[in-house]
């Protein structure tokens, strides 16, 4: 009987074949009460599992095969860390002296408590990484419990196979370059989940977030995997994999087409330049942005420095991060964003003693109640000035009295560095984020003080809404094409355009190729996205003519309905401009 599974398509295209089962079961942890004279040996047991999954990961890493994409190394590194991170490797130690208990118990309590952090964290790419802390905790487990880290695959015909897993972790992406699979799907994972990230660079359809499907699919069940929709078709009948064979060509053709596009030129028909640049979240995403031939990184994500310790990072630490992504764009731009934190993205050094965190003391309205850690992070990003072409954006900006305050503190740093004789680019650009309605109202004003403008559609969409897109009750109100959040995007580029200050978007919609011909009419010239949306994009971006585009978006933005503004983008979108 056909059966249909609905998930998160995270890489896109389509895969036939039979179904292989990846035996990656979890184990549950047993628990018991140690007596005194056991604690240390229970102690020294943990410490001898950190160490041997240590060596694994290390055994990894200089065994990846050739061929294997970038961002792999990067993420068994990052795994790599989150095991050498105290709250992983010595936390546990203190529940087993503090609660007698042995160590298989101990690190259980301890990742779920890390696990229920990140959950509460809104950042969609920060929140994905409990999964990354789940699959370490889990090798940890399997080492004490004297199980091997997977079952082994048997050997398939070439692209006939597809993976069913309940999870994988980088480590386990190794796999896909020792046997060959035509995609793959797993229970658990996001859209920007380290697998995820891996599937989009192995360019493998792959779906997510299943939940049942390991235990619903058996071994050789023909599957068609779907990562377009985000669908899972298991025992599909003759007339629905002919139809799928069908896209399947014409996907492959149209993914040939866009690799194509890589070192074009992104300018629309009628000569307009477009900027296509990249968001990242960690030195190590940046192969991946040199992959799709970025202009420049339009948002650095600086608080992943932050979060899941116990301490502050220095300033060494903070230049070394700053100055490594600085000199792997080789010379293109980076625009790296100020702490943000606060709200969803909690760290464990500040109190949280907001009743209503989303609208309390976040991002740069901690920075200012903190000057020292500010001052600390602008120093750092000073510094790191002298190795490439850095820019600072401010975020959550809404009024100029923190503007002003803001740039006072950075004047301070930088009066700092010069007293010390420290080199930096003296010509850096100061940037602020329009992500809240009384920033985007107030551009102008904001546009006078600052060198540039990147608006965060993500948050503008939030606020102006009112809705968190985190709650399932009113996540289905959150609209990007509401006549307000336009408009507000709309006054703050002709804000730009009369000022002569450059404005980027930096939110999701910039990643989204059905709304590329919307923003270029509005007049956008500068996109920033996740580097994988970079080439689609593109392809849009050389199939528009502004020009033409303009008249059309003006008479949309002036719709008002819903329906009409969505009726008038199809319409933008399947006009031929070619």
């Amino acid at each position: 009987m056909t059966l249909a599974l609905h998930g998160i398509g995270v890489s896109g295209g389509y895969a036939i074949g039979r179904a292989q089962l990846y035996s990656h079961a979890r184990l549950e942890a047993p628990h018991y009460v140690l007596r005194p004279e056991h604690i240390e040996s229970e102690i020294a047991r943990f410490t001898a599992a950190v160490e041997s999954v240590h060596a694994e990961l290390l055994a990894l890493q200089t065994h990846i095969p050739g061929g294997a994409p970038t961002e792999l190394s990067a993420f068994i590194e990052v795994h790599a860390l989150i095991l050498s991170d105290s709250m992983l490797s010595q936390a546990p130690k203190k529940r087993i002296r503090e609660e007698a208990c042995n160590a298989e118990w101990a690190l259980a309590q301890q990742t779920e408590a890390l696990i229920a952090q990140f959950e509460s964290i809104e950042d969609e790419y920060l929140r994905e990484r409990r999964h990354d802390v789940r699959q370490v905790a889990d090798k940890v487990l399997k080492s004490l419990m004297g199980h091997p880290g997977h079952a082994p695959l048997k050997s398939v015909a070439e692209g006939e196979s597809i993976l069913i897993a309940h999870d994988l972790s980088p480590s386990d992406m190794v796999l896909f370059k020792r046997h060959t699979f035509a995609g793959f799907i797993t229970d658990l994972g996001g859209a920007t989940s380290h697998t995820a990230i891996l599937a989009r660079s192995l360019n493998l359809p792959s779906v997510m977030a299943l939940h049942n499907a390991r235990s619903l699919i058996r071994e050789n069940d023909w599957l068609i995997v779907d990562g377009v929709a985000g669908i899972v078709i298991v025992a599909p009948d003759n007339a629905i994999l002919d139809e799928y064979r069908l896209r399947q060509n014409q996907w492959l053709l149209e993914q040939k087409k866009l690799r194509r596009l890589k070192t074009s030129p992104s300018i629309t028909l009628d000569g307009a330049h477009i900027s296509l640049q990249g968001n990242i979240d960690l030195p190590s995403d940046v192969p991946q942005a040199l992959g799709e031939n970025v202009d420049g990184i339009g948002l650095f994500r600086s608080e992943f420095l932050f979060l899941n310790r116990d301490d502050l990072p220095g300033e060494e630490e903070q230049f070394e991060a700053y100055r490594a992504v600085a000199e792997g764009m080789r010379g293109r731009p980076v625009i790296i964003r100020t702490l943000d934190v606060g709200a969803d993205k909690s760290v464990r050094w500040m109190a949280d003693t907001s009743v209503n965190p989303a609208l309390g003391l976040r991002a740069i309205r901690l920075c200012l109640a903190e000057p020292q850690i500010f001052i600390t992070q602008i120093r750092a990003l000073y510094r790191a000035s002298h190795y490439g072409k850095i820019k600072i954006l401010l975020p959550m900006l809404a009024s100029l009295s923190e503007l002003d305050q803001a740039l006072t503190l950075i004047a301070t740093a930088r009066g700092s560095l010069r007293i010390e004789n420290i080199p930096f680019d003296a010509e850096i650009e100061i940037g602020g984020m329009i992500e809240v309605p009384a920033a985007a109202l107030a551009a102008e004003w904001f546009a006078r003080k600052l060198d540039f403008l990147s608006i965060g559609t993500n948050d503008l969409i939030q606020y102006t809404l009112a809705i968190d897109r985190t709650d399932d009750a009113v996540a289905h109100l959150y609209d990007p094409l509401h006549p307000a959040v336009l408009g507000l995007i709309d006054h703050t580029l002709r804000v730009g355009q009369k000022m002569g200050k450059p404005v980027s978007i930096c939110g999701e919609m910039a990643g989204d190729p059905r709304l590329t011909r919307l923003l270029l009419g509005m007049g956008l010239t500068t996109f920033s996205m996740h580097p994988a949306h970079i080439l689609s994009v593109k392809q849009q971006v050389m199939r528009s003519h502004v020009g033409e585009l303009a008249p059309q978006v003006r008479k949309l933005l002036r719709a008002g309905r819903p329906e009409r503004i969505q009726e008038m983008l199809e319409r933008l979108n399947n006009s031929n401009t070619e």
